[in-house]
Formats: structure tokens, sequence, C-alpha cells
């Protein structure tokens, strides 16, 4: 079940808690006033979580200089904070987010309190860890960034943690696990760790396990690499939870959990000329319940379903969903909004979600001529489609996911607002994500976005949005009414409102 409907078509959403700095003045890789607007100061930076702008003529070459460095190292931190996924595990109990700067940090719930009756248990961070560094590949004179693309947790088999981490080249399994005692008694070292001279041990002891502080750490366990040439997009675990899928922009390839050394490639769409290409794969996803089933998208709206039964290279698609589109609207951006973004099975495994530049669509896996239900996310930006290729924000990439009974779907948009739509009463709604709602159990007020005439109180104009600001990232609860959004660098947890 969805959150419970108020008045109106209002879902009854509450904030519950917000993660990390305090300051919004972070866009994607800039800040969003600019450099002349910051308040300035004869004699440099009075902060150094804040640099600010130096008078003309206050400073020489040289110091001008320093203060230009430390305020390209205070923007490069900024954006190295900017949260790039985000994963909930299958119970729930663990949320893990990635960054652009290769961090991981793992997120638990506590235990509810039975003080607190009408309060859930808060997510508090329980690990955190450097997942990727930066490297450079030398015979490509290409830089690999850090940043994290796409987490993936494995299910629990026992007391440990498993997850996956992609960067742009490399995949990487962790291994997260708690310690809480250690063994004391050695024979051949002191307490304090020195090795002892082993002709003075006169006596045997038997080492012993003693209590300490609970200790989470992460390790490495594998290290999937040096299998792809183009950017990792996507990937995806199986379900026989053996083997998992990476797909980049032109090839996908199977793993084996266990085996490092090589992978097996399933799809290739690279042409024999490249000047032939005509369309990139986007994302790609295996079926939840059948192992042998995946689909991915593409640049150019279309969804290919495939059986890896039928073939070892699945160069043949066994299910081909496209929309046919209106010859009437076709317009210069037709083609670059029509890119698939995202795509997501349903827990059921029976429907498939995709989204594109403007809308969220559902489809059936037994119907391919044209999806079943289309949401429109923020249609009033058609009209700003000219000055969104402009400022690049028409290529932003924004997921889409499924509550935990795939009644309802939830995806980003910009001014950090996210939409939510219920599929059962087609009823929608838009939130935002701000630390001016960030009070403990505050209703979170339905916005709306005023498309031309007369605005009323609430509404925001469409021209007053900030494209600097967007949610790309969403993840929901598998079994909860609770909701994790990523805003720059900001966490946002959302949950449905208890009476």
């Amino acid at each position: 079940m969805m959150a419970g409907v108020g008045g109106g078509n209002d879902f009854q959403w509450c904030f519950s808690q917000v993660k990390g700095a305090i300051d919004e003045d972070v866009a994607e890789g800039k800040h969003i006033l600019p450099l002349k607007q910051r308040k300035a100061c004869p004699t440099g930076p009075t902060s150094s979580r804040y640099p600010c702008a130096v008078s003309e003529g206050a400073l020489g070459s040289i110091q001008r200089s320093v203060i230009e460095a430390l305020q390209g190292v205070w923007e490069y931190r900024c954006a190295s904070d900017i949260i790039s996924t985000v994963e909930f595990n299958y119970s729930g109990e663990l949320l893990a987010t990635g960054d652009k700067g290769g961090r991981v940090v793992i997120f638990q719930r506590e235990q509810e309190s039975k003080n607190r009756l009408l309060s859930r248990g808060e997510y508090n961070v329980y690990s955190t860890f450097q997942s990727h560094e930066p490297e450079f590949d030398y015979l490509k004179s290409l830089e690999i960034e850090e940043k994290i693309n796409k987490i993936r947790w494995l299910p629990q088999q026992n007391a440990a943690h498993f997850l996956l981490s992609a960067n742009d080249k490399t995949i990487k399994l962790w291994k997260i696990s708690e310690r809480d005692k250690r063994a004391e008694g050695y024979n051949l070292k002191d307490e304090d760790g020195r090795l002892r001279d082993p002709f003075r041990i006169t006596t045997l002891r038997v080492p012993v396990l003693m209590p300490m502080d609970l200790m989470v750490e992460a390790s490495p366990r594998r290290i999937f690499a040096n299998a792809h040439t183009y950017h990792i997009n996507s990937i995806s675990v199986n379900s026989d939870y053996e083997t998992y899928l990476s797909a980049d922009d032109l090839r996908i390839n199977l793993w084996h959990l266990e085996i490092t050394d090589r992978s097996f490639n399933i799809v290739d769409i690279k042409p024999a000329n490249m000047e032939e290409l005509t369309e990139v794969i986007t994302a790609a996803e295996c079926h939840p319940h059948q192992c042998n089933v995946f689909v991915y998208s593409s640049s150019k709206g279309t969804i290919r379903l495939c059986d890896m039964r039928a073939a070892a290279l699945c160069d043949r698609h066994s299910k081909f969903f496209e929309e046919p589109e209106d010859p009437s609207s076709r317009s210069f951006f037709s083609e670059i909004i029509s890119s698939i973004s995202d795509v997501k099975f349903s827990h059921s495994g029976r429907y498939m979600m995709t989204r594109d530049y403007l809308s969220v669509k559902v489809w059936d896996l037994n119907m391919e001529n044209r999806p079943v239900e289309t949401y429109q996310v923020h249609e009033y930006l058609r009209s700003k489609l000219c000055s969104l290729y402009e400022n690049d924000c028409i290529f932003d990439k924004f997921e889409c996911c499924w509550n935990g009974s795939d009644s309802a779907i939830m995806t980003g948009s910009y001014n950090n607002f996210f939409r939510m739509f219920d599929r059962n009463t087609r009823r929608d709604i838009t939130l935002e994500a701000s630390r001016e709602n960030s009070k403990p159990r505050a209703m979170l007020k339905p916005r709306k976005v005023c498309t031309g005439g007369k605005r009323k109180k609430d509404e925001i104009s469409v021209d007053s949005l900030d494209f600097n600001k967007k949610i790309l990232h969403t993840a929901w609860h598998p079994k909860e009414n609770v909701i994790a959004v990523a805003a720059t660098n900001n966490l946002y947890i959302f949950q449905d409102k208890i009476n």
C-alpha cells in the first residue's frame, strides 16, 4: 500500500531526516552564485569552509593566486560531495550512497524506541569507505574519475553484507562486516604488538577472545576490471545471485561473482564503422525472477528484452518495445528527450518502467507496441527545451523507482522537486526536498508549477525554477513507505504520516 491520501490529491508524507552539508550553494561542478556576487573581503578568506572573493587591488598577485587556489580546492571538494547513487538493501535496514569523490556511505536503521511510538527508526552512519580512486589510462591518455556510478546490494546470506560498486571502468565487490572481539594472549607477541624473543618463552598460552568496541570493516573481496572500453552506466545482480550484468555505451557483459579475470560479452552493438553508430545503450537490468531474461534501453527510446537461452550473444532480441512517434509533434529535440535514462523491472516481474526526459512509462512485458501507462513528470518544460539544450540540462539522466508493492512510482525533477504517481488512483503529487521543511515530522506540502496566466499564492512560476537543483537519484524502501532522495550533496529521508 502506498501512503494514505489526505485532502484532495495530497499524499501524507512527512520529513524524517537530512544528511549532508548545511550549505546548499553546490551545483553539478560549480557554484550557484557567481564568484563576483560573493562577499568581498580585503584581507583574504575569513573561513576555509566559505572562501570569498578578493576585492580589487587589495592583495598582490601572489596572495590572489593563493585565494583562487583555495577557492578551487573548496569548489572541487563540494563537487566531490555530490551524491551520484542511492540504494536500499533487500531488507531496507541499510541505505548506501555513492558520491563523485569515490566514497560509499552506508546508513543503518536504528531500532525503534519504545518511548517514541510515533517515530520509526532513524538512519545513522554505519560505515564510510573509499571505494574508488582517480586513475589514469596511459595508453589512451584518459583520466578515469572516481565517481561512483552505481551501487547494487547482494542478498544477505550471513552476518556480513555485500555490495557491488562501480565507477566508469571498474566494479568492486565489498564485504561489510562487524567485529566486537579481539584475540589476546599471543605467545610470540607482547600486548603492545612487539615480537618476543622465542628463546625467552618458557610457557605456552592459549589466546582468548576479549570484547572490544564494535568496529565495522569494509574490505574489497573482488575487483572486476579491464572489461569495458566505454563508461559503465549500469550494473544489475541476477536472480540466481551468482552472476550480474554490467553495461556500458555499446556492450553488456555477464560476470560470475567468483571470477574476476574474465566475463562473457552478451550484447555488442558496436558497428564495424563507428560513423554508422546511431544509438547507444543507456541502462540494463536483470529480471527479478527469471535469471535468463534481461532488458536494456537505448538512446533512441527503445527497449529490448533478451533471453540468454536463445544464444550466447544476444544480438537478436526476443521482444522490442517502442512507442510510435507522433509525426506532428516531432522537433529538433525529439530524439534527445526520447532517450531513456533508466529502466526498472517491477518487483513482480510483470511490468517494467522507463524514464525519459519528460515522462515515466510503464510497460507490460506482454505488450510491445505501446506502454500501458504514461505519466508526465514536467510537461511544462517542453516550451523551455531550447534553453535547456543550451545549458546542457536536457542531457540530465533522471532515475525512477517502484514502491514495494508496485502500486506507486517515484522520480525526480528540477528545483529539488520529486514526483510520485499512484498507479491505482492515477493521482500524482509534486514534493520538494528542502531544509525549510526539515522540522521533525513536518508535513510536506504539495508544490505546483504555474505555466501561464495568473499565479496562485502557493504556486511557483516555471521561469523561477532552479535548474542547478535537481533530483536525479531516488530510492524507495522495499517494504515500507520510506523514501531516500539525493539533492546534490544532501540526502533527504521521508516517511509516510503515521496517524
